[in-house]
């Protein structure tokens, strides 16, 4: 991605969803040309002698075509999204209209944007830094309560301040321990070494619990994967349906009927769960369902959750007991559900309680809500707070790891007493590895990796 083509250049892009049953569409443009290209083809008010923030009504047109009414929105450099002169037309949601339009805008100067080039304009003129950055897309893409909390507090800077406040300490001492280089044929210190142990223990502190909630946040972001086993015809898909309130699984009294995975997902509480049915586990000669019952157990060990249904009518207590033992190898939480259980007396009821399950009936759906409350407790989100620091980004748990490692060289070579040049060398890797977090430290191929994930026109 070139970085002079993104300065100089004017970019346009349909900004709000494309195939949709929606009234207007909204067209962008962003940089130096933005307002005399839109100026060219608007026939109202001159855009330029307009103040910034304000919306004007008129016409687009084709030399003397009006190709639609539209409602042209300003936002002058520096006040805008990206910095730039920004302009958004908004039109009503026809392919044809949007074609002719952007065709017309490209014609008269402009360029279209690729992925992510607005937010990366707005990264490179400084309006974000680059972790707030990739909070956008996490915004865009949040489907629950719970990850939009996150998102929108990564994007508002929580995580980012953090970082920062954590970086002015260290470079405090960096600079003294570089001043220090330049005195050392007079072996005087300047950095304070008992102060220096004292602040990289405490960042070493505070970054070791970023790393720690990464597996939380990520969970936030992303849902928790639960997959739904148990032998065949215990009523899995019956279940899921029950979970999902729709008739989304086949439900059939044939064993194996399920032969792969189906995968959806409910939010409860604000915490997205995707449930995954499966294949019945059991020994079989029929070769498709015996690669659905070996992908069901490759999907048991990729869960967070594994929701295990059993059959009263079909196993003994001690049968289920040989079962569960499986599960436990694997050291994944589960949920033990008996399914079926209107049909048992209250004496039947009893001899689980060892088990200590959640009773059911999925066909009836009895017990849903309790099921519901159980996942909850069991991935531990009822005390998380969204509005916590949290890592959600596999990108940033990776750079404070390497954090850790540069600061824990601090540490040994503080307490095993090394030269100022060492020991300004790990501080200068700790300060790199935090920069490439908000992108004080930056290179092309990541800005490149990071932006061409985002939809284009954002």
């Amino acid at each position: 991605m070139s970085m002079e083509l993104t300065s100089q250049d004017t970019i346009v892009a349909l900004a709000t969803s494309s195939g949709t049953n929606g009234a207007i569409a909204v067209i962008r443009l962003s940089g130096p040309d933005a307002l005399r290209i839109t100026n060219e083809v608007f026939k109202g008010k001159d855009l330029a002698a307009q103040a910034s923030h304000t919306i004007h009504f008129g016409t687009v047109r084709d030399g003397a075509e009006i190709i639609d009414e539209v409602l042209v929105s300003l936002f002058k450099a520096p006040n805008s999204y990206t910095k730039e002169d920004v302009v958004e037309i908004s039109t009503h949601n026809s392919k044809y209209i949007i074609g002719r339009l952007i065709n017309l805008l490209i014609k008269r100067g402009a360029r279209a944007a690729r992925a992510g080039e607005f937010t990366l304009r707005a990264f490179l003129n400084g309006g974000l830094d680059l972790s707030q950055a990739e909070a956008v897309a996490d915004l865009i893409a949040s489907n629950s309560a719970a990850s939009h909390q996150v998102a929108m507090q990564q994007m508002r800077g929580g995580f980012s301040n953090q970082l920062r406040k954590l970086r002015e300490d260290l470079v405090h001492f960096a600079s003294l321990i570089e001043l220090e280089l330049d005195f050392a044929e007079e072996d005087v210190e300047f950095a304070n070494r008992e102060q220096l142990r004292s602040l990289v223990t405490n960042i070493h502190q505070v970054i070791s619990r970023l790393i720690d909630s990464f597996e939380q946040g990520n969970v936030l972001k992303n849902g928790v994967p639960v997959v739904i086993a148990g032998k065949p015809n215990v009523g899995k898909s019956t279940l899921l349906n029950a979970l999902l309130n729709e008739e989304r699984a086949i439900v059939s009294d044939i064993a194996g009927t399920t032969r792969d995975t189906i995968e959806d997902e409910i939010n409860i509480q604000g915490i997205t769960f995707r449930f995954i049915d499966t294949a019945g586990i059991r020994e079989t000669a029929d070769v498709i369902e015996a690669k659905g019952v070996e992908r069901t157990r490759e999907k048991m060990k990729q869960a967070r959750l594994i929701i295990y249904l059993l059959d009263p009518t079909q196993d003994t207590i001690e049968a289920v007991e040989q079962q569960l033992a499986e599960l436990r190898g694997l050291g994944i939480p589960f949920v033990t559900l008996v399914n079926k259980s209107d049909l048992l007396t209250e004496a039947e009821r009893m001899g689980y309680a060892n088990l200590q399950p959640v009773f059911i009936s999925a066909k009836s759906q009895i017990g849903i809500d309790d099921l519901k409350e159980e996942l909850l407790r069991q991935v531990n989100l009822a005390n998380v707070h969204t509005d916590d620091v949290m890592v959600t980004n596999i990108r940033h748990v990776e750079a404070l790891q390497k954090t850790l490692d540069a600061l824990d060289r601090v540490r040994y070579g503080i307490d095993n007493p090394v030269t100022s040049d060492f020991l300004a060398m790990d501080i200068r890797q700790a300060l790199h590895h935090l920069g490439e977090i908000t992108g004080a430290v930056t290179t092309d191929d990541l800005l490149e990796n990071i932006f061409s994930k985002f939809c284009i026109g954002k």
